[in-house]
């Protein structure tokens, strides 16, 4: 017992530790090299100046972040549609079923998901499976163009995201507490005020958990842009990607981090509003 006690302190005196190495250092060289001048070498200068962010309102970089945003948006709510109710099924089946049903929605994480990436590729390509089903069926009478679109960049971040959204959603449904929808049925309200009042306060905190693990990562696949997306499907991964790998950049690249990294606080200000919400909100519609 003194032993367990022994090691639980020392990590909770480490946690400080590491945090500052690992969190806090990184983000400090960040915001610094954002400050300085790109060399004519293509590394940084130690010259201060806030040109990298004011690049930031560039017309064309503006509409790669409003763009970003707005696939990434989408792909949230999309997983979010299709996550929720199977979630619900899931915690609500036997435990026989959940068991396949969770395994399932683990399987893809065996798999790397560039190789699945690719894979997706293979079936929208002009002489895919999805190209042959439509002409086999009489839809179409000549391969139409699926890959290097809007739409198959949506699709390829909801397929390798949306076990992020299931699981924290499953894991809210399986803490939910069944008495307080049995005591709301009691008092006469209907099916719709339920799901309102009790059912998606219960679960806000799997709803917020799931929004920030989906949300985020489909700024920064740019694999999945390049892949499914080409070049006319630019996002903020892949112009991170460009700044730092091609460009050579760093400056600007790491002025354009930091604006995902200060978008990645404000959610997890959400997420932290949404447990609060959980536990008061609900109680007090009842």
């Amino acid at each position: 017992m003194r032993l367990s006690e022994a090691m639980l302190t020392a990590g909770r005196g480490l946690l400080p530790v590491w945090l500052l190495l690992f969190t806090l250092v990184p983000l400090l060289m960040v915001l610094a090299v954002s400050l300085l001048t790109r060399d004519e070498t293509g590394f940084i200068t130690p010259e201060v100046t806030l040109e990298n962010y004011r690049r930031l309102f560039d017309p064309f970089y503006l509409k790669v972040f409003t763009d970003s945003m707005a696939m990434a948006g989408l792909a949230t709510l999309l997983c979010l549609g299709l996550a929720y109710p199977f979630a619900y099924l899931l915690s609500r089946v036997g435990l026989a079923w959940r068991g396949v049903l969770l395994t399932l929605v683990i399987v893809p994480f065996w798999t790397n998901s560039l190789i699945r990436i690719y894979a997706i590729r293979s079936l929208l390509a002009a002489k895919g499976a999805m190209n042959s089903l439509l002409l086999a069926l009489g839809l179409i009478d000549e391969p139409v163009r699926l890959l290097y679109s809007g739409w198959a960049v949506g699709l390829g971040l909801v397929y390798v995201l949306l076990p992020f959204m299931i699981l924290p959603l499953y894991s809210s449904f399986e803490k939910l507490d069944r008495r307080l929808i049995e005591a709301a049925a009691d008092l006469y309200a209907g099916r719709w005020a339920i799901f309102r009042h009790v059912i998606v306060p219960l679960t806000a905190p799997g709803i917020a958990a799931g929004c920030l693990l989906v949300f985020l990562p489909a700024l920064g696949l740019f694999y999945v842009t390049d892949v499914l997306g080409g070049s006319r499907n630019l996002m903020i991964g892949a112009l991170l990607k460009d700044q730092f790998l091609e460009a050579r950049d760093w400056p600007f690249g790491s002025a354009a981090s930091l604006i995902v990294i200060v978008g990645l606080f404000l959610l997890m200000g959400v997420y932290r509003w949404a447990q609060r919400w959980a536990g008061t909100g609900a109680v007090d519609d009842v």
